[in-house]
């Protein structure tokens, strides 16, 4: 069993590797972060902008801390969860660090009033959206057997439910 100081190292490592990336450094390569031309109506597109911002990131925090306080892993494939982990927002969608992720590119592209961040934004998402259909939702199956598949059967992979699930009866 793994413990849940490894699974939060492990977490943080992997936080700054991919999303830190995905979400930061990359978006930062395209931007420099300099603030662009509105893209929309000024304001409106850069408060939304900012709005995505903030509610990605604790999204994205919770999502990590849940992996490894909960479930005692990482979201990393290569040091996966003890435990399928079902709490929290995951009660609620099954991919919140991917879509806390592209609320951050998505933000940043409406704050920084950059196109190309925008399409790197729908790549991002189009990516994240393959890799969840053909590794990771198959990959889940294999590991968590009919403990995922209830899962699967009552959470939205990328729209949120209203009522949080709760599993299955005992």
């Amino acid at each position: 069993m793994r413990s849940r100081l490894a699974a939060a190292f492990g977490s943080a490592i992997f936080l700054f590797v991919a999303p830190g990336v995905v979400a930061g450094w990359i978006p930062w390569q395209i931007t420099r972060w300099r603030i662009g031309a509105p893209l929309f109506d000024g304001r409106v597109s850069r408060a939304i902008g900012a709005l995505l911002i903030v509610a990605g990131a604790p999204v994205l925090l919770d999502s990590f801390a849940r992996f490894a306080l909960v479930g005692r892993g990482t979201p990393a494939p290569v040091a996966p969860t003890e435990r399928l982990v079902v709490s929290g927002l995951y009660r609620h969608v099954r991919n919140p660090i991917y879509l806390a992720v592209v609320s951050l590119i998505f933000g940043q592209a409406l704050l920084f009033g950059s196109r190309d961040l925008l399409w790197y934004g729908a790549l991002a998402w189009a990516a994240f959206h393959l890799f969840v259909l053909f590794y990771e939702e198959p990959a889940l199956r294999r590991r968590y057997g009919d403990e995922y598949v209830a899962y699967r059967a009552a959470v939205r992979r990328w729209r949120p439910r209203v009522r949080g699930y709760v599993g299955p009866k005992p």
